[in-house]
């Protein structure tokens, strides 16, 4: 490899550095859940509902050199009689990233980080909502990759920087 190649990698110890994910801590930073209709609507039997999502995602640094990454979900199950749940869970996590470029590190914190939460999130969902009486809501796998490009497109074409990475 020659010179001006590892100049452009990060480096550690004046070594090029492998680019590195990890996950030093999640946590949940806030969780919701509503069911506002209960017990009437635990009966069985009425019209499927309607499930309407929300995704979102944001990343900060840190003084320490970490990074946080919030991933927010929102699920709300309404029918004609109004909503049967509503679920909001903010799912936070603390990572170290190393070797990655500065070009290259706002789709890590925005894609690579949320799909590591994503599992953890998912199953935190589908408890409460099961814990509410209701079956399990488990959500489908998100392609974060399209979400970051949907927001970035978005964001673009209103002259607005993504993220807070």
């Amino acid at each position: 490899m020659s010179d001006t190649d590892q100049s452009a990698a990060p480096t550690v110890n004046g070594q090029a550095a492998e680019p590195g994910i990890r996950i030093l801590t999640q946590f949940i930073r806030d969780l919701s859940f509503e069911n506002p209709l209960s017990p009437d609507v635990l009966r069985s039997g009425g019209p499927q509902p309607q499930i309407d999502m929300g995704v979102e995602m944001n990343a900060r640094g840190r003084d320490d050199g970490f990074f946080e990454v919030d991933l927010k979900l929102t699920a709300r199950a309404m029918r004609e009689d109004g909503p049967l749940f509503v679920v909001e869970l903010l799912y936070g996590g603390l990572f170290a990233i190393e070797g990655v470029s500065a070009e290259d590190m706002e789709m890590v914190l925005l894609v690579e980080c949320p799909r590591y939460l994503f599992p953890y999130a998912r199953r935190i969902i589908g408890d409460v909502t099961t814990d509410g009486g209701f079956p399990p809501f488990l959500l489908d796998p998100i392609d974060f990759a399209g979400v970051y490009a949907a927001r970035k497109a978005q964001a673009e074409g209103q002259g607005v920087v993504v993220g807070n990475a």
